[in-house]
This record gives structure tokens, sequence and C-alpha cells, in this order.
């Protein structure tokens, strides 16, 4: 039987001599996550002076495009780099194909103009999927018989990140993943 040494004490064992300083922690680290790596999600509604709890997600609310503006002045001087917009519609604002989805004048498309013309250095990225935009909640277009039209929901979901990076978007996020 092979023989254990079990003297566990410097200098048989060095039991995390790299961690044992904070200038060693520093200075050994691979990741270090700062302010710059943030991405602030914003949750945006119709509408004027509204702020909506997300019962889910405490401390979050859903936000009318006056509010997001005062909320961007902060996460600005906080040094966020960017947020990420997600929207919530009505029901009046949904369709079965989701077309709403590329109006120009669309909530999402009007949330990007205006951050971006109040906050220019401010990364916006938008999220590209549909199911916001559908009475089924589909993230794509179906036939009478529940089956996702491939090559229907795709063209939308084109003109949906077209109409978002006219609008000013920085980066759209295609989270729909139709087609791949």
């Amino acid at each position: 039987m092979p023989s254990f040494d079990t003297d566990r004490r410097f200098p048989s064992a060095r039991m995390r001599r790299m961690r044992r300083d904070e200038f060693s922690r520093r200075m050994m680290r691979e990741t270090r996550l700062t302010t710059d790596d943030l991405i602030f999600p914003v949750f945006i509604v119709e509408g004027s002076g509204e702020k909506q709890a997300i019962e889910s997600m405490p401390n979050m609310h859903r936000l009318s495009i006056d509010l997001l503006l005062e909320e961007a002045k902060e996460l600005v001087s906080l040094g966020i780099p960017a947020i990420a917009l997600f929207p919530s519609l009505g029901q009046s604002a949904k369709s079965l194909d989701g077309s709403e989805a590329f109006n120009p004048d669309g909530l999402v498309q009007n949330a990007v103009k205006a951050l971006k013309d109040k906050f220019p250095e401010l990364g916006v990225i938008t999220d590209v999927a549909l199911d916001p935009y559908t009475t089924h909640g589909q993230d794509g277009i179906i036939d009478a018989t529940g089956y996702v039209l491939n090559e229907a929901t795709v063209e939308v979901l084109c003109k949906q990140a077209l109409s978002h990076a006219q609008a000013g978007a920085d980066i759209v996020a295609p989270s729909d993943m139709m087609d791949g």
C-alpha cells in the first residue's frame, strides 16, 4: 500500500499561496469584471409616465420612453456602456403576422431614436424576436395548424432587424433563433 504524506502544512503543501494576498489575487486573476462589461436590460412600454413593476424581477420595471430616458441618464453617469431593449406590448399592437415588429414608428424604434438623440455615446441593443408582437406568443409566423412558417418568419425578422438598424440601434440581437 502506498504511503501518503498527511502533513498539509507549508512547505509540504502550498495551499492557496497565490491567493493569500490581495496584490497576488489581483495580479493573477483571469477575469476582471468592470462597468465596461455591463449591459443593462430595459423593458419598455407605450405611454408616458409609465413605471410598471415586474413581479418576477425585483427592482426591475417596465418603463415608458420618457422614464427610459431618465434611467439612461443614470446609466451613463455610472459608466454603463450599453442597454438592451425588450418591448412589452398591449394586445392591440399584436397580430398573427407580428407586423408591428418592423413599424418604423413602433415602440422599440421610437425608443432607439430617443436614446440615440439624447445619449449618442450609449450603446443600444435591440432584441430581434417576434414573441412580443404575435397574438399567439410564438417566435414565428404560424399557419392555421400552429406550424411555424420558417421562410415567412425569417422575412419578418429581417424587416425587424433592418428597422432597428435604421432607427439607430448599435447592435441587433437575434434571440428568435429561427433558421439556425
